[in-house]
């Protein structure tokens, strides 16, 4: 007999996890999986951080379970890439994932199968949206449009006469309100344009 947990969660405080929980106390029965953890979470699926999700993959880490029963995909995964994550860690745990409503099951070849397609088409989303990225960037310099920050403006003359006075880097990089690294930097542009 396989050792199963569910995950449950429920959006808003008034929803209820219970008719989440009988289809899958049903479909647990049916298969003949012995429930030995049961997650829920009470949060807005877009929300990172998850108690009973955490601790579900914490004790999954562990082997404390050989199956993962949920209500539906949408209910364990805040997106695809989140949903494609956690399914990959399960598999790496050689954990069966298995979604009542879209009944998914990763134990079997079509479930593994689906979850292939989707993980390529997560990947060409990805691909696409870089695509488009470079090609929004390309169209704009074509167009002569300037990338990235504007040119920090630094007044040398000021910077070279307190650093005359007697002002370490990081009592300029205060006293300019700039970092460090761009005090170094424009002293050392001085002093060369100074030598030529």
């Amino acid at each position: 007999m396989k050792r199963a947990c569910l995950y449950l969660r429920v959006s808003t405080v008034d929803q209820h996890p219970e008719s989440q929980l009988h289809d899958l106390e049903a479909m647990a029965q049916q298969r003949g999986f012995e429930i030995v953890k049961q997650y829920t979470d009470r949060v807005t699926g877009t929300k990172a951080r998850r108690p009973g999700l955490d601790q579900m993959l914490t004790d999954a880490r562990r082997g404390q379970f050989e199956v993962v029963l949920v209500w539906a995909s949408d209910r364990l995964a805040r997106s695809v890439r989140h949903f494609l994550e956690v399914l990959d860690e399960l598999n790496r745990l050689q954990i069966e994932f298995i979604s009542f409503r879209e009944q998914l099951d990763t134990g079997g070849p079509l479930g593994r199968a689906v979850v292939v397609i989707i993980g390529a088409i997560a990947e060409l989303e990805r691909s696409l949206i870089v695509e488009r990225v470079r090609a929004g960037l390309r169209r704009a310099r074509l167009e002569g449009q300037r990338l990235g920050r504007p040119p920090r403006q630094i007044d040398r003359d000021a910077l070279l006469r307190d650093r005359a006075r007697g002002c370490s880097y990081g009592q300029l990089a205060k006293l300019h309100a700039i970092p460090r690294s761009t005090v170094i930097r424009a002293l050392q542009q001085a002093q060369s344009g100074d030598a030529a």
